[in-house]
């Protein structure tokens, strides 16, 4: 799960990890009085979207005056803002983060993160802040310095320290800097985090080490015991299908293709997308119905795929294990009758009373196109939606 920026701080500041002071405003009015309570005479409008490089496409702007904070606010707020992240379509600005100016000496990056090598926790760090640490690690790897973390102690304040004075800051501001890190990890923790990350953490001209950018995301099988975080969830950010599918717990992200995708498991969805690429079509998105679906689920399944206008076809890949394929093919029955399915319909069964399940299908009196293998499927499918 993803959180806003204003709303990463909030939660890093409950663990000393030092920010601006800020208030988030949604109408150019609100941004005024937002400034007024910040104080100073410099203020940073940010626009607040689920995806980075926000400053690239004019979602972050500095304002001198509250003239300034109110013109900048209403240009930005009901913007599409188009990132490296967003994808071409953007994201539509409903909100932004009014916040406090500072004298900025250096930028560097840090984050915490899963090394999936190591199968431990990381922080990772570079004096190369304020940019993409994709493109530092493609074109400057060796300006990344990172360090592993046991799980048994934690982040020692020795690490810390050594990887402040690795990314080149001055003794007069490491003190500073091994609390925040130390801060930042035990957030991280707490919280169950899948990546928190500050880009850029700077040094002001005054010596102070603060956070001028966050990002959180949160592993979702851990939030049952953060109610507090999952009170930040922001439906605006999230896709409509993809919300709908969390309320019948299906694995559910959408994708741009035309093939829909109903499969049980995460590798032998991952798989069944990737067959469909090869035979030169793409998938419309990837949805896991996990091992205990009903009949319920199946059906629901259905009417998200065929929510999108892009999807011709659907292709629906099991393999039974804990599913049964009877259970599955009871279940693509009940949802073709009840939706009144229109487009191709490929099935690929295999596993658990497969047999049983290819004759309930075959049986059923609708036009659904057996298939025998995942291979079969795929070029089944492909041809199916140029008829």
């Amino acid at each position: 799960m993803n959180i806003h920026e204003y709303q990463a701080k909030e939660v890093l500041r409950k663990f000393g990890v030092a920010t601006l002071k800020g208030q988030i405003a949604h109408t150019p009015e609100e941004a005024v009085t937002a400034a007024k309570a910040v104080g100073g005479n410099l203020w940073v409008v940010k626009a607040q979207i689920h995806a980075g490089g926000r400053g690239k496409g004019g979602g972050v702007k500095l304002a001198k005056t509250l003239d300034e904070v109110k013109e900048i606010t209403s240009k930005m707020i009901g913007m599409t803002l188009v990132t490296h992240q967003t994808g071409p379509e953007g994201k539509k600005v409903q909100k932004v983060f009014i916040e406090a100016g500072c004298n900025i000496a250096k930028e560097y990056y840090v984050a915490c993160l899963i090394d999936r090598v190591t199968g431990r926790v990381a922080m990772m760090a570079s004096a190369e802040g304020g940019v993409d640490i994709e493109e530092v690690a493609e074109h400057r790897p060796e300006a990344i310095f990172k360090v592993d973390i046991d799980p048994t102690i934690g982040l020692g304040a020795w690490q810390a320290r050594e990887l402040a004075f690795a990314i080149g800051m001055s003794p007069e501001v490491v003190n500073k800097a091994t609390k925040f890190f130390m801060g930042l990890y035990t957030a991280f923790i707490d919280k169950d985090c899948s990546i928190a990350e500050i880009n850029p953490l700077v040094v002001t001209k005054e010596n102070d080490v603060i956070c001028l950018d966050a990002k959180m995301n949160f592993d979702s099988n851990a939030l049952f015991r953060h109610p507090d975080i999952m009170e930040l969830r922001d439906l605006n950010e999230e896709d409509p299908a993809e919300i709908e599918a969390s309320k019948f717990d299906l694995a559910f992200i959408k994708l741009d293709g035309n093939i829909g995708c109903l499969v049980n498991g995460a590798g032998l969805a991952m798989a069944t997308l990737d067959i469909i690429k090869l035979f030169g079509e793409s998938p419309a998105n990837f949805l896991d119905v996990g091992g205990g679906a009903n009949k319920e689920k199946v059906t629901n399944a259905f009417k998200i795929i065929l929510k999108d206008p892009n999807v011709k076809g659907i292709l629906v890949n099991i393999f039974g294990g804990i599913m049964k394929c009877d259970v599955i093919a009871e279940g693509v029955i009940a949802a073709s009758k009840e939706v009144g399915l229109k487009v191709p319909l490929v099935v690929r069964l295999e596993g658990t009373n497969v047999e049983l399940g290819k004759k309930i299908l075959a049986d059923s009196g609708l036009n659904i196109i057996p298939a025998s293998d995942l291979t079969d499927a795929a070029k089944k499918i492909t041809a199916a939606i140029k008829k």
